[in-house]
C-alpha cells in the first residue's frame, strides 16, 4: 500500500514569509496614558524634567529594569514619557529610532530624545534637557546627566527624534 503525502496550496508558501515579515516590521506607536487627554508639552516642562531626573538620579543600571533597584536607557525614557508627558513608548531602542520626527541636532528642543550608536550592534537612547545636556541611564554609571558635546558621546551620536508637538 502506498500512502501519498497531503499537497499545500503554493499561495500558502508566500502567505506565511509575507506575515512573518510584516510582524517584524511593525513598529508600536506610542499612546497615551490616559486617552481622554490631549498630548501637549507642560508649561513647565523643563522644571518636571529636572526633578524627574533627581528622583532617577544614581539609579544604577540594570538591562530590561524599570525601577529604581536599575533601569535601562530605554526603560528610562519609557518611564520618564510616561510619568511627564503621559505618554506610553516602544521599550526598545530599535523601536524607538523609528518613531517620532527626525530633528537636526541643532534644532533639538527639551523632551527630545538622542539617539547614539555606542557599539557594533548596541544603540543608547537619552532625553535632551537644553543647555547641550541630556539625561540617561549609562551602563557604567546609572541615571545619569551627560554632554552631548563630550567626545565619547558627539562620536556616538546619530539622530535625534521629537515625539512631542
Amino acid at each position: 500500500m502506498r500512502h501519498s503525502l497531503p499537497t499545500l496550496n503554493p499561495g500558502w508558501l508566500l502567505l506565511v514569509p509575507a506575515l512573518w515579515l510584516a510582524a517584524c516590521a511593525s513598529t508600536p506607536t506610542p499612546t497615551l496614558v490616559n486617552p481622554s487627554v490631549t498630548l501637549q508639552r507642560p508649561a513647565d516642562e523643563r522644571n518636571r524634567l529636572h526633578h524627574h531626573y533627581q528622583a532617577w538620579a544614581g539609579t544604577p543600571h540594570r538591562m530590561g529594569g524599570l525601577s529604581r533597584q536599575g533601569i535601562d536607557c530605554s526603560g528610562f525614557v519609557y518611564v520618564t514619557y510616561r510619568d511627564i508627558y503621559g505618554l506610553n513608548l516602544p521599550r526598545s531602542t530599535d523601536q524607538l529610532w523609528d518613531i517620532g520626527e527626525a530633528v537636526d541636532l541643532e534644532q533639538v528642543q527639551t523632551g527630545d530624545l538622542l539617539m547614539f550608536k555606542t557599539g557594533f550592534k548596541q544603540r543608547h537612547v537619552g532625553i535632551y534637557v537644553g543647555g547641550g545636556e541630556f539625561i540617561h541611564a549609562s551602563t557604567s554609571n546609572g541615571v545619569m546627566s551627560s554632554s552631548v558635546h563630550a567626545p565619547y558621546w558627539s562620536d556616538a551620536y546619530r539622530g535625534a527624534r521629537r515625539l512631542l508637538p
